[in-house]
């Protein structure tokens, strides 16, 4: 399966056969958070995304080195690096050293991700701990004539780069058109170009947060960081480079020129960039007023939620929308999701307790092979899961008798339903083993208890009008030959 696998590549615009640069090791590595605030959902997203691909790499049994990097020397306002450090006016107002502030909100992160079952990638490197490189890689830049100082000030000079590398090709612009947008900004007269970007910042003497290099006392830019750590741990020239697509135009974009203007060489052969959140069709931000945390999703305390959500109903909800496609939240779509998250899991359940047959009517080998080619097919969630309820279809099928199954067909059943649920998809049960789950399973015996004596007296109005009762609570009884069940939808 590994030589079949297709993904899009953003930098040609079309879908590729993925083929490693090493055939022992692919390198991954994906922008992580700037943590001095609460992750974001469209962060999530990306991130769950991700989690969904290196999951998926690592089922073909491929070797996966997954860099995720923190972003903890600070994030200026400006996309090219103008305003102020946010971190320091965090730690002002909180009377906060910067590094408590970073500690704080990447165990936020981290807390954030583990509720969304996402694997911790192989190397979580800090901007802060790898300053050294981003100033060697600074200085190779500057050797080669890519770059000039001003006022203790690196910049990246990206006309003389453009002369020999085409600056705008991750998003198929010319220089031209991306000088038309954008404009002139006071004080920043000192660089010799507008689309000129800060390697090396020259720091105030209230800066928080600067280290000493060749030119004075400073900070790195932003798009530094992500080329000096993503080549420490993956070489001049890596498999995989992912993010949002918020990152493409300006970040990634930057991160190529710097790379290759060190290198001479193209740092990434595969660019990959998942899509933005809407919310009931607009876009999630904070100005609109209709973003909303992690948290708040989990709790419903936000006044566009109606209720909470688990954090596997919002990950099975994430990841029935293609990662290149935008993914709009609302009330109905997340209640829906956790409809089918339950069938799901409701199924798989019933799996371990269906009957062998001496042959089967269902094509287990065909269900099959359609998961692996959605997968295969740039990692297409969407339809892999409707693949994954085909199964479940085939499993209540064989449970109702309406279906047979062999021993080796259930096997193989088990096996598909567990690897792709479980080990790809990455969801999981959701409290199985609590207090309220257990309370909840015996109430629901007494139920079937006194219904099942309802129905021995002959009651059939009173027996369906307390499972259609259930229903109206999403318990769903289903009466079969070996007597009743119940679900919860």
């Amino acid at each position: 399966m590994q030589d079949q696998l297709i993904i899009y590549n953003t930098l040609s615009r079309t879908k590729e056969k993925f083929v490693p640069i090493n055939a022992g090791m692919v390198g991954l590595y994906v922008c992580g958070p700037t943590v001095y605030s609460d992750v974001h959902l469209g962060n999530c997203r990306t991130f769950m995304s991700f989690d969904l691909i290196y999951r998926y790499l690592l089922h073909l049994n491929f070797k996966v080195r997954y860099v995720r990097n923190i972003t903890d020397a600070g994030h200026l306002e400006g996309d090219r690096d103008e305003g102020d450090d946010k971190f320091a006016k965090k730690a002002k107002l909180e009377q906060l050293e910067p590094m408590e502030i970073v500690q704080k909100y990447t165990l936020g992160f981290h807390d954030v991700m583990r509720e969304f079952n996402t694997l911790p990638p192989s190397i979580e490197p800090t901007a802060t701990g790898h300053i050294c490189e981003q100033i060697e890689m600074i200085k190779i830049i500057l050797e080669k004539g890519y770059a000039y100082i001003k006022n203790g000030t690196v910049y990246f000079d990206v006309e003389k780069y453009n002369h020999e590398f085409p600056y705008g090709q991750l998003t198929n612009r010319k220089m031209d058109e991306l000088l038309e947008g954008t404009r002139e900004l006071s004080g920043q007269d000192e660089k010799n170009g507008r689309l000129d970007f800060a390697l090396w910042i020259q720091s105030k003497p209230e800066t928080l947060m600067k280290w000493p290099s060749p030119w004075g006392w400073g900070f790195p830019g932003w798009h530094i960081e992500c080329s000096a750590m993503s080549s420490k741990y993956l070489g001049d020239t890596f498999d995989i480079h992912g993010g949002g697509m918020d990152l493409q135009a300006t970040h990634h974009t930057n991160e190529i020129a710097q790379s290759q203007a060190c290198n001479h060489k193209a740092p990434v052969n595969y660019w990959m960039h998942t899509n933005m959140l809407t919310v009931n069709g607009v876009r999630m931000s904070k100005s609109a007023g209709n973003g909303f945390l992690p948290g708040e999703l989990f709790t419903g305390d936000h006044p566009l939620l109606e209720k909470g959500y688990s954090p596997m109903a919002v990950r099975f909800f994430m990841l029935q929308t293609h990662y290149r496609s935008t993914l709009d939240f609302s009330n109905e779509a997340l209640q829906a999701s956790e409809k089918g998250y339950a069938r799901l899991m409701t199924s798989i359940k019933t799996l371990e307790n269906l009957k062998i047959s001496a042959t089967s009517t269902s094509n287990i080998k065909e269900l099959q092979k359609n998961c692996y080619n959605a997968m295969n097919d740039d990692f297409n969630s969407p339809i892999l899961i409707a693949n994954l309820f085909e199964g479940a279809r085939i499993i209540n099928s064989v449970n109702d008798g309406k279906e047979t199954i062999t021993t080796a067909d259930l096997s193989a059943l088990k096996k598909i339903m567990h690897d792709f649920v479980f080990g790809v998809m990455g969801l999981r049960p959701e409290n199985t083993n609590s207090s309220t789950d257990k309370a909840l399973q015996g109430v629901m015996k007494v139920i079937l208890e006194i219904r099942k004596e309802i129905k021995e007296k002959k009651d059939f109005a009173a027996s369906d009008r307390l499972r259609d009762d259930l229903n109206k609570i999403n318990i769903t009884i289903k009466d079969t030959k070996d007597g009743a069940t119940w679900s919860v939808q």
